[in-house]
């Protein structure tokens, strides 16, 4: 996507915006001999459409003679955010994917594309690291230029205090979906889109998807239809399924897929789990100026689909059983999709926990939240918010929210948080100057009619104070995400999945463990049945952590199915 020179006489073509230079590449003639063994190459006359906004699954093209304009609809109208000429290609990371993609590609001069197919394209990334390289390099810059370029092709209508819009927000924005929000509680352009596509507020939430697409009260599997981002089909199989896509999730698609086996991965959300809401990570090796968890997740997921993996969300487990003949594992999900694989990795992590107060979850998504990213930090702009917790989480979210709110207030029972909190973020609490910490107190009630406005405190053990906000932000502990899984596989007092050594002998017996062996690290009490990062007993609630088991998991994984191949070739 270069700038066009500025001798190049003007044509009728739409208006440009071009992004910077760093989203492009361009092959040298010895590259595009190597990308031939990928593709095919085809002749297109001008004017010809190579791809529309709303297509899945889009071939990669590199422009060997003519040009390729790429195309999007914006606010209504159609704008050109790129050309391509020859030795250069299009695509983003819905290429990589196969989500849906957001633009149209149109011949401008007539000319010859090279076309390599997804399932190409996929094989082409793991045979040639320099060509991959260029590829993930460009499409992940796009990806950015695209969230900062002002470009808004998907476009949310719904007011502040519909849970159901801050969802579909939320899972757009782990998707890396760039969109705008209009406020339809006072901003007057909602109420032209709505005339203009035919809508009343009764039709609210509206989720427009450039000119090709209007979407009136979508739930989330709606949207995740629209933008292609679960394409996994009933009846999936693979040597690993992982369930969960935080780090642990992650790490372990990435070191299963690169290593030859097939994996195919499943979150509820999206990428990033609980450390996708941490605003900044400070203390991750290798991150000198603290990388965002949303960041981190995002390049993870890139970096597991370029090696094959499939992911997709939303998807909710809802039953895990075995095989009659003991081979293989049956994932059925809560939508009744069932998917069949060799072994399985539980990466479901915890989620914070709910304060045990009447009407809290009537206030969920209208004033409470349990993560701080730049979404929660536009919603309470020069606003007084509430913090509540005392651990690295709470810490960081209140650093990032003071930039915005004109108050944070962090509660939390103990008298000391030192007890609980690395010392680098206490010292830049308490060197922030509209941060306000507030030792033993306890949040007694919720207060608000339609939206959170007050909260009632308890200081001290004695009632009688209160704070009027209408932002609270919960980080309170976490409970695990096993409450789908059969009686059989053995769990702690809190629900946490026992593995290795952990399990007692009670444990397998329950479980009928009939194998010669006892179970491998991170084996739980059913065989090749995994469990690492948080939601495993006795497990260290780091990022690094839960990295570190999802990658040392996967040796455990090939001695299982080596096992299993020896008694099948034996039998």
């Amino acid at each position: 996507m270069t700038d066009r020179p500025t001798d190049q006489p003007a044509t009728n073509r739409p208006a440009g915006v071009a992004p910077p230079a760093a989203v492009n590449y361009t092959f040298s003639a010895s590259e595009i001999e190597q990308l031939r063994q990928f593709g095919e190459a085809h002749d297109h006359s001008e004017g010809a459409v190579l791809f529309s906004e709303g297509d899945k699954a889009v071939d990669c093209l590199i422009v060997l003679s003519g040009q390729l304009d790429v195309l999007v609809t914006d606010a209504g109208a159609t704008r050109r955010i790129g050309w391509m000429t020859p030795g250069q290609f299009s695509g983003d990371l819905a290429v990589l994917t196969g989500q849906t993609t957001l633009a149209t590609g149109k011949m401008a001069e007539a000319g010859t594309l090279l076309h390599i197919s997804q399932e190409n394209f996929q094989r082409l990334l793991v045979e040639n690291s320099a060509l991959s390289d260029v590829f993930i390099r460009a499409f992940v810059a796009r990806r950015a230029w695209a969230r900062t370029s002002g470009l808004a092709t998907t476009v949310v209508v719904g007011s502040r205090a519909d849970r159901t819009v801050f969802a579909i927000r939320d899972l757009l924005t782990k998707h890396e979906v760039n969109h705008a929000w209009i406020n339809s509680d006072d901003d007057p352009v909602a109420e032209k889109i709505l005339t203009t596509k035919g809508f009343t507020r009764d039709d609210l939430p509206v989720v427009l998807r450039g000119s090709s697409l209007a979407l009136r009260r979508p739930d989330l599997r709606d949207v995740s239809e629209a933008y292609g981002l679960d394409l996994l089909p009933d009846g999936a199989c693979a040597d690993v399924l992982i369930v969960g896509a935080g780090p642990a999730g992650l790490a372990a698609s990435v070191y299963a897929a690169s290593e030859g086996l097939s994996v195919l991965t499943i979150d509820t959300d999206g990428p990033g789990g609980q450390a996708g809401t941490s605003s900044k990570i400070e203390n991750y090796l290798g991150f000198p100026t603290g990388i965002s968890g949303r960041e981190l997740a995002n390049n993870a997921a890139v970096q597991a689909q370029k090696f094959g993996v499939r992911i997709a969300s939303p998807a909710r487990a809802e039953k895990l059983e075995p095989l009659a003949d003991g081979t293989a594992y049956c994932l059925t999900l809560v939508d009744g999709r069932a998917f069949k694989a060799k072994a399985v990795v539980i990466a479901t992590g915890a989620q914070y926990r709910k304060l045990p107060i009447d009407h809290l979850e009537s206030f969920e998504g209208r004033g409470i939240y349990y993560g701080a990213t730049p979404m929660e930090a536009q919603l309470c702009m020069e606003q007084d918010v509430a913090v509540v917790g005392a651990g690295n989480s709470a810490g960081q979210g209140a650093v990032f929210l003071s930039q915005s709110a004109r108050r944070v207030h962090v509660l939390y029972r103990r008298p000391d948080i030192r007890e609980t909190m690395s010392e680098y973020l206490v010292r830049r609490l308490e060197e922030t100057p509209n941060i306000h910490l507030h030792p033993e107190t306890e949040i007694d009630a919720f207060q608000g009619d339609g939206h959170l406005s007050r909260i009632d405190l308890r200081v001290g053990g004695k009632t009688g104070d209160c704070l009027a906000t209408p932002y609270v932000f919960l980080f309170i502990g976490a409970a695990p995400f096993t409450n789908w899984l059969p009686e059989t596989l053995a769990t702690g007092p809190r629900g946490f999945i026992k593995t290795g050594s952990d399990l007692g002998n009670l444990d397998l017996v329950k479980a009928q463990w009939r194998l010669d062996r006892m179970p491998s690290r991170y084996e739980t009490s059913l065989p090749r049945v995994y469990a690492v990062g948080d939601v495993r007993i006795g497990s260290v609630k780091r990022v690094a952590n839960a990295v570190g088991e999802g990658s040392v998991v996967v040796s455990d994984i090939h001695a299982a199915l080596a096992e299993i191949a020896e008694v099948a070739a034996q039998g």
